[in-house]
């Protein structure tokens, strides 16, 4: 028996002794095919899942090394029929492939014909498919492509999409490294990702995702369509391309509510894309306005359901994924992996701060006890209206007050879930607000005005969670969230992680109520932080108070 730092049960859980001296080994071994859970102090409980191992196996991970990891780290000898199941499940992947056929166009084949039987008897399966051309292959409707790879994950034979891509429409676009150069890790993702053809690249926000979709267009050299969350987010999109690439501003268009610009290369929001009129979503259109070489999807875990569905359509055109965490709230990380495809590279963040590219956190709760009269109210209050009440309680407000004297100097958001709060925060701390109603253009100006210094606070809501730029940020104060959004906890702390000239720490600060929905979902959010190795500590808001 070793001493390792793991110990792997037979239901396909693995604990994790956090304080083990092999512990950050064991984490990175496992991260490839194993799903965080919980993470309390001391012990981190990990799941083998089917999806996790599948993602492995794509990312060019076999059966062997995993068993090889859990056997290395594994305290006692790890249960046999886990084992067995790791194998036959990874052993899954890819016995159903599609491939382009010289005679027939796209088809699925198979190195085991019971397999294919089974699926061709599937009734959501067999109308995407065609002629059976011998017993190994069969034709398969080209628009089916992305329906097909759903189905197929979902029955539990996910294929291997062998099929290639469309060149697409030939643009010339290249990096510029005038007085800079990709990181040795933007450069293994944009090359990791081409060699795939297709699929997501996980990096901590701070960590240059642009640069590394930049760098997939190089290769692509192609027409690109690039997907964002907002017009903000577009926009600093589009002065990364110019700062970085031979691309000019008159070759990038922006595809908005207020602009509608097709160019060699196409900066749309998810919102533009989604909204509907008359029932029917208008813009859809625009994935078919060219002959697109490269679709890129920035945030792809908060990627709507229609785009998704549109996706589907898009198989012949190479996709990239970019995001901070592939957790999906909605449960729908299969889709991601069917449709843009499994991951093919992830770093730990601790990782990258250990090489000084993303600035070092401390990461803090700090619990307020309710009133009185706020306990009342929310012990007597309906339970949909209860996380509300314990969010933005007034107790709240002098510990955030408190926090922000003893950074006096220091760029500081605060952020939140409940626009009343934030509105009260505003007036209190004399601070500007941003919400989802400020125009965009009010929006740049405080952005700009907080980057060069004039405002040392900023009050915001989940509008500045994705893809701000705001590199000064050093201190952010969480007050309400979206419920226990793990995917909206990686944003958050993303804001603060761009590297500090003078190198100075980030501080994270979450404010909740004790004893109540607050403190559970907060517990929740904080898996996010586990995850990436981050220790977070517990204070009480009296220590802030005196």
């Amino acid at each position: 028996m070793t001493e390792g730092p793991l110990i792997v049960q037979s239901d396909k859980t693995l604990l994790l002794e956090v304080d083990h001296p092999s512990a950050d080994d064991a984490r990175i071994a496992i991260a490839p095919f194993a799903e965080l859970e919980r993470a309390p102090e001391h012990v981190h409980t990990y799941r083998v899942t089917p999806l996790a191992l599948w993602n492995a196996r794509a990312a060019g991970h076999d059966a062997e090394q995993v068993v090889d990891a859990l056997t290395r780290f594994s305290r006692y000898p790890v249960p046999q029929p886990l084992l067995i199941d790791i194998v036959d499940t990874m052993g899954r992947f890819g016995r159903l492939t599609l491939q382009n056929h010289p005679a027939h166009g796209l088809t699925m084949s198979t190195i085991d014909r019971a397999v294919l039987e089974e699926v061709l008897r599937h009734k959501k399966i067999a109308p995407m498919l065609g002629a059976r051309i011998d017993d190994d292959t069969v034709v398969v409707h080209p628009s089916e492509r992305g329906r097909l790879k759903q189905v197929l994950l979902k029955v539990g034979w996910p294929a291997e999409d062998l099929a290639g891509y469309v060149d697409g429409e030939h643009h010339s676009i290249e990096l510029e490294e005038n007085g800079w150069q990709l990181r040795d890790y933007q450069r293994r993702a944009a090359e990791a990702f081409w060699a795939g053809g297709s699929g997501v690249v996980v990096l901590p926000c701070g960590a240059g995702k642009t640069l590394v979709g930049a760098a997939a267009m190089a290769h692509a050299k192609a027409t690109t369509l690039i997907l964002v969350t907002n017009t903000v987010a577009g926009r600093q999109w589009k002065r990364e391309l110019v700062a970085r690439t031979s691309l000019t501003e008159d070759e990038i268009g922006e595809y908005s509510g207020e602009r509608k610009e097709i160019r060699p290369v196409t900066i749309a929001t998810y919102q533009v894309m989604t909204r509907r009129s008359k029932g029917e979503y208008r813009h859809l259109d625009l994935f078919d306005s060219r002959d697109w070489g490269l679709v890129v999807y920035d945030e792809v875990h908060l990627l709507p359901a229609p785009v998704f569905r549109m996706t589907a359509d898009l198989q012949s055109r190479r996709r990239l994924g970019l995001t901070a965490t592939l957790v999906r709230e909605d449960g729908r990380e299969g889709d991601v992996f069917s449709l843009i495809g499994p991951k093919r590279y992830d770093v730990p963040w601790r990782d990258i701060e250990a090489q000084g590219w993303i600035a070092p956190a401390e990461c803090v709760e700090v619990r307020v006890t309710l009133t009185d009269n706020e306990r009342m109210t929310y012990a007597t209050a309906e339970p949909e209206e209860r996380y509300r009440l314990c969010s933005t309680v007034d107790t709240k407000l002098p510990v955030v007050r408190s926090i922000l004297e003893r950074h006096p100097e220091e760029p500081t958001l605060v952020i939140g879930a409940y626009l009343d709060q934030l509105e009260e925060l505003g007036a209190a701390l004399d601070a500007p607000v941003i919400q989802g109603s400020t125009r965009n253009a009010e929006r740049e100006r405080l952005f700009d005005e907080f980057r060069q210094g004039k405002l040392r606070v900023l009050v915001v809501s989940k509008v500045a969670n994705f893809s701000i730029d705001l590199p000064e940020a050093t201190v952010a104060v969480q007050v309400s969230g979206t419920f226990g959004s793990r995917q909206e906890e990686a944003q958050r702390l993303g804001r603060l992680l761009r590297p500090k000239e003078d190198g100075r720490q980030a501080h994270f600060y979450s404010v909740v109520s004790r004893d109540t929905l607050d403190t559970d979902y907060a517990a929740h959010r904080q898996r996010f932080l586990a995850e990436q190795g981050y220790a977070y500590t517990i204070r009480d808001a009296e220590d802030f108070l005196v």
